[in-house]
């Protein structure tokens, strides 16, 4: 089904309170205050608040909305809600329908069963949210959705949206410091831009309820390799099945009426994997949008008899799921700083603010690192599907040339920008782009932004963003101070951007990222190596990072620790959840389904061996012997694994990062160990005996 221009631009935002909603239902007053507290990223008046809440209330139920629920963001990655009804009973038996500037602007949830990191007792259970109007409110499923921050009651930050607006405002205010003394006076803020492309995979939910792992872990615990997997390249970019376009097509028409511009779709390398991306927005609102995404594609999954899977890895030895979060800071007029300019001026402050990135990304690459850091994403980095652990910045050989060039303060030999010709008499001229794209590159320049390409697939970009935003400032900052405090501004950029060069370039690199070459010459530049989730979490609380996020007023040190504490709170749990899981299946699945196997080849044996005839049953022998010895060892590493989980939950750990070396060291190594010989048992009983969906049944049926 096909829909015509103006139906789309029809559904576009339908389910938005934008801009024009609130000129429709908002007085002339309360609109023209509410705009400017939006623009200009101030505290709302309360003295307005009720005309707001009246006419936002009037816009939900227009358009069927029955409840209202201030949709936050906690410390779990996800989105959390708690839905109230409009309606208020009056004495007489009868209702009003009722929605006060209280109600918009401030609520109350419970803090104490969402994650804390110790900030909250389990008995200390008030929580606040307060109204972020900088993203617009949105009806969603009959409930009138209001985008907050989320507090304790002792004003300690509990979820990823306040940190990031609290970035985006440092990031503002440093770098409209660099625009002024470079000379421009016009300019009122910076902001933050992102869109984060969203990798995930499609199989049928009827297999998936078959297999425990994908319920409760989202990945395959167990698994064979399929006969073909993605060595074709024959489904990255092919034509989409047809269960699989009407799919997307209802995802964008969901995602449409709620004002996310999901723009991009195709099919990716792995088979049954698939991407979506949006068109840029300010951070804030990216983040807010790719929740949405997220969640819209696993309950349109659902409703196609379909499970969309989010995991970094859900399938070994094949191709996992990243969200590539690029990231850029564009003017309010909307000019973005790191594209190139066409005159001199606008050239400098383009590679003024190109050599403050590489700057803050050399010198914050631990807490950059810090931030894509979780189990799953353990399982995809390093690999040829995702970035190496070491932190690098592709620029392409023209930039690099023209930074080198301003270091040396000699000549260099790069090529002219100009055309590109395709060689096809048909194409027209193409206008050439300033670099390459690197697809292997952790942090790849791509004309007019940065692609940060190690993030996890069920990651939120709220922590990715929110650093970004910091080690731009803390370097902007820096360079704000050189510039108001010279004599001549010009002379001093050009210094800058050398001493720039001279101190971090080591972070680039423009070659292929995958190769071992390069881990060796990475070392050799001093560049971190950390290859571990466990060991990345200390950047969170590494007293130069407590400085940083305090003296911004981004986090205090209480609420980085807290923070810690989460992070590995989430990593044991999610290993501890994966083993059990393994050992559940393992005992009520793969075993029965071996001593089944066993059965009927000893069976089948002794009936050709019972005829009297003279029988070669030298395969039946072998078969038999195989499934045993496999068995064996089977049962030996599920033993084995079962007094590790055993002993986890009796030790006493010294600290937090004790237990979670723990899972990392002994338990993960003792589930692959159980998998390896689980994945040989599969190949060797036949598609009758094995009880779970294979990986052939789960990515070539969606």
């Amino acid at each position: 089904m096909t829909e015509s221009g103006d139906s789309l631009l029809e559904t576009y935002a339908s389910n938005v309170f934008d801009d024009g909603a609130m000129r429709k239902y908002l007085p002339s007053d309360t609109y023209k205050q509410l705009r400017k507290t939006i623009n200009d990223g101030r505290d709302l008046d309360p003295a307005i608040a009720d005309a707001v809440a009246n006419g936002m209330k009037r816009w939900a139920l227009d358009k069927g909305a029955t409840h209202f629920t201030h949709w936050f963001q906690p410390m779990t990655g996800y989105t959390a809600e708690k839905h109230e009804a409009f309606i208020n009973p009056q004495r007489d038996g009868s209702i009003i329908l009722s929605f006060s500037g209280k109600e918009l602007v401030r609520g109350e949830a419970d803090a104490s069963s969402l994650p804390s990191g110790g900030i909250r007792a389990t008995f200390e259970a008030r929580g606040y949210t307060a109204w972020d109007c900088t993203s617009p409110a949105f009806v969603k499923e009959g409930t009138l959705c209001i985008p907050t921050c989320f507090f304790s009651y002792s004003g300690d930050a509990l979820d990823k949206k306040t940190p990031l607006l609290r970035s985006m405002e440092a990031l503002s205010r440093e770098a409209i410091r660099v625009l002024r003394a470079m000379g421009d006076q016009d300019a009122r803020r910076v902001i933050a831009m992102s869109g984060a492309e969203q990798e995930y995979f499609l199989v049928s939910r009827e297999l998936c309820r078959k297999r425990q792992d994908l319920m409760l872990c989202g990945r395959t615990l167990y698994g064979a390799a399929p006969a073909k997997g993605q060595e074709l390249y024959d489904h990255y970019y092919g034509s989409l099945k047809e269960n699989v376009g009407s799919f997307m097509r209802q995802v964008d028409r969901e995602l449409w009426s709620l004002g996310v511009p999901s723009k991009t779709e195709h099919n990716e390398v792995a088979p049954a994997q698939h991407e979506l991306a949006p068109v840029f927005n300010t951070a804030n609102i990216a983040c807010d949008n790719n929740q949405l995404i997220m969640e819209t594609l696993k309950k349109v999954a659902l409703r196609n008899d379909m499970v969309c899977l989010l995991h970094e890895k859900p399938f070994a030895r094949v191709n996992g799921s990243g969200k590539h979060n690029n990231w850029s800071i564009n003017i309010d007029g909307g000019e973005s700083l790191l594209r190139q300019g066409k005159t001199p001026a606008s050239n400098a402050r383009f590679l003024l603010f190109l050599s403050a990135f590489i700057w803050a990304v050399d010198d914050w690459a631990e807490l950059l690192r810090m931030t894509i850091a979780g189990p799953g994403n353990d399982h995809r980095l390093g690999g040829h599907e995702a970035p190496p652990c070491i932190i690098s910045v592709f620029l392409g050989d023209l930039l690099t040339d023209i930074l080198h060039e301003i270091e040396t303060g000699g000549q260099s030999d790069f090529r002219e920008g100009g055309s590109l010709r395709v060689g096809i008499s048909s194409m027209p001229t193409l206008p050439q782009d300033i670099s390459d794209r690197n697809r292997t590159s952790p942090m790849a320049y791509t004309g007019n932004k940065f692609e940060f390409r190690m993030l996890g697939s069920s990651m939120s970009i709220a922590d990715c963003n929110t650093v970004t935003n910091l080690m731009m400032s803390d370097v902007l900052s820096k360079i704000a101070d050189r510039l108001e405090a010279c004599d001549d501004v010009q002379t001093e950029i050009r210094e800058i951007i050398r001493d720039i060069m001279k101190a971090h370039k080591r972070v680039i690199f423009n070659g292929n990222n995958y190769a071992p070459a390069w881990v060796e010459e990475a070392h050799r530049r001093g560049l971190p190596d950390i290859d571990n989730s466990v060991d990345a979490f200390d950047a969170a609380v590494a007293p130069r990072t407590v400085e940083l996020f305090e003296r911004f007023g981004v986090l205090s040190r209480r609420e980085l620790e807290a923070r810690y504490g989460i992070y590995h709170d989430n990593y044991v749990n999610t290993v501890s959840i994966e083993a059990r899981t393994m050992v559940e299946m393992a005992k009520r699945q793969i075993l029965p389904a071996v001593i089944k196997y066993t059965r009927f080849v000893s069976e089948t044996f002794n009936c050709l061996r019972d005829t009297g005839l003279t029988l070669d049953v030298t395969l039946q022998s072998a078969m038999l012997k195989d499934v045993t010895a496999a068995a064996a060892q089977f049962r030996a590493h599920l033993s084995k694994l079962e007094k590790l989980l055993d002993k986890a939950g009796a030790a006493p750990f010294e600290d937090l990062k004790a237990r979670s070396v723990y899972y990392r060291d002994k338990v993960a190594p003792a589930m692959e160990s159980l998998r390896d010989v689980a994945d040989k048992l599969e190949t060797l009983l036949g598609d009758e005996f094995w009880p779970i969906p294979t990986y052939t049944d789960l990515m070539f049926t969606e």
